[in-house]
């Protein structure tokens, strides 16, 4: 497969002539902003970009960039993306979806994009609810939700998506959230991934689950609580005043205090994006005692789903003759004579 081209864009370049249409404040319009600021820094060609989405909120998406894209039908949005990959293996893909439309009816899709690593984008907008269909409570709500779905308070335990992508099988799994300034960085660090990278970006629903993730994303005053990882750099936090350490009796992550800038004293440990049990404890440590975890969390490639199809192919086809007719007529074949007003 050749390496693509990388062409000179701008921002404009990649706006399109249709009315965005989010709720005033949705965090969509943000990450919308952010993936068309991104595209001109990879020197992405519209002509070569293919942005595929679901149904929800999220899924708008491709009508508010200039570029090719499908809106799709719900869930189902892996499986057109792995189709035009495998049809066209040099398209650059962007996969996107919600909590809900990629984790209920869409999950088994989802899962079998990330275990085949297909190589594209996937990012899930995760604002905890369902937004399109008017607030009802989604797969990652947490527990205790009101909704009209669930009047009295949610009695589900949420699925965590960076969770499931591991689980599935991702070799990358990044997070971010909508206004952040660092979500560009880590969509770059996705689109140089070649395999499927997984992004969650939790996203703030104005309307419906207004301001679900202030303890961590709001404007101002939360930087304290996010962990931005970087790879090959210690994971501190909160001005450098704190990191995290390896617990080596529970074998678990712990919070540990930083004094004058000596986290290595403090234990700090250093952040390999191609450790997965470190990754997975990340993923999973709970916030409130423990930061956010935000940035690349995993990053280790393997060989991509349309690169093993297409060395099939050539194997299966060496030698052999490309005809059609020659095909239809050859074996097992009949001739029926006679015509249709012929007696049985």
């Amino acid at each position: 497969m050749n390496a693509p081209v990388k062409i000179e864009t701008t921002l404009k370049d990649w706006e399109t002539d249709q009315e965005v249409r989010w709720c005033p404040g949705c965090g969509d319009y943000a990450i919308l902003k952010a993936v068309q600021r991104t595209l001109p820094q990879l020197g992405a060609d519209p002509a070569n970009t293919v942005f595929i989405s679901g149904i929800g909120c999220s899924s708008r998406f491709p009508y508010y960039i200039e570029s090719y894209g499908f809106h799709t039908i719900h869930g189902r949005a892996p499986a057109f993306a792995t189709g035009a990959k495998l049809a066209n293996p040099e398209l650059d893909i962007w996969l996107v979806t919600g909590d809900g439309d990629g984790l209920s009816i869409g999950g088994n899709h989802l899962m079998h994009v990330l275990r085949r690593n297909v190589n594209m984008q996937i990012m899930l907008f995760n604002n905890e609810i369902y937004g399109l269909t008017k607030g009802q409570a989604s797969p990652t709500s947490r527990e205790g939700t009101k909704s009209p779905s669930t009047p009295i308070g949610s009695y589900d335990h949420p699925a965590r998506p960076a969770a499931f992508a591991l689980g599935s099988g991702a070799r990358f799994i990044g997070r971010g959230f909508d206004v952040s300034k660092h979500l560009p960085d880590v969509l770059k660090a996705a689109h140089a991934h070649k395999g499927a990278a997984f992004i969650e970006i939790f996203q703030n629903c104005i309307v419906y689950n207004k301001d679900v993730f202030d303890d961590f994303a709001a404007p101002k005053g939360a930087e304290d609580r996010q962990l931005w990882l970087e790879n090959g750099k210690p994971m501190l936090f909160a001005k450098n005043t704190k990191g995290l350490a390896l617990n080596r009796e529970t074998l678990g992550l712990e919070v540990v205090d930083v004094v004058d800038g000596d986290w290595e004293s403090a234990g700090v440990i250093v952040h390999d994006v191609t450790n997965r049990s470190v990754a997975h404890m990340l993923i999973e440590m709970p916030f409130g005692p423990f930061p956010m975890a935000l940035g690349v969390l995993y990053d280790d490639p393997r060989p991509t789903f349309e690169d093993a199809v297409t060395e099939e192919r050539e194997r299966a086809s060496a030698g052999k003759e490309a005809n059609l007719a020659k095909l239809l007529g050859t074996g097992q074949t009949w001739t029926v004579s006679g015509t249709a007003q012929d007696p049985v």
